[in-house]
């Protein structure tokens, strides 16, 4: 429809060096990106779709240290996750209230390559737009890619933004 607003979903995942709640050099990347090569200057034209994906440690225990005495100590682990996920999103939801960019954020559990074509499938963006750390061949044989693997089954279009190399740290995998 001629004036329904172009729906993009941004992928975003938090620092691997800093943590929660600090975004990745990626995430912020794609994401700035997607407002100065996309949005500019028509705000109105565009809703942005913020997915973060939090992924369980294989055990499902992040905190090896803590003592699990009652069903109550399980929820508090689990609202700790998802308010630390918040805070990662609060970030991308404040950057786009400030410059008057329609918005809608949300965190979802599991394989984040997975669950981003999962939710791609279910809420049907225009665009999917991800960042990218930019490994090379052997690392990728390890670490996997998220981006390679929407670019191939994603059902939509998808940009993929690569890290600037002045952004990249000292180990590439890091993010």
């Amino acid at each position: 429809m001629a004036g329904e607003a172009t729906r993009v979903m941004v992928a975003v995942n938090e620092s691997t060096i800093k943590g929660y709640p600090h975004a990745s050099i990626s995430s912020k990347g794609a994401f700035e990106w997607t407002l100065n090569k996309i949005v500019r200057s028509n705000t109105s034209g565009f809703k942005l779709l913020f997915l973060h994906v939090q992924v369980p440690d294989e055990d499902g225990f992040e905190d090896m240290d803590s003592i699990f005495a009652s069903p109550d100590d399980f929820k508090g682990m689990k609202n700790r996750n998802k308010i630390r996920g918040l805070q990662l999103l609060e970030y991308f939801v404040n950057r786009c209230h400030e410059i008057g960019v329609p918005c809608e954020a949300w965190i979802k559990k599991g394989d984040p390559k997975e669950v981003i074509c999962h939710e791609v499938k279910r809420v049907q963006p225009d665009l999917l737009v991800v960042g990218c750390r930019g490994l090379g061949p052997f690392q990728r044989v390890f670490v996997g890619t998220v981006s390679e693997f929407c670019l191939k089954h994603a059902e939509c279009p998808v940009v993929t933004i690569k890290r600037s190399a002045a952004e990249t740290p000292q180990d590439p995998i890091d993010d």
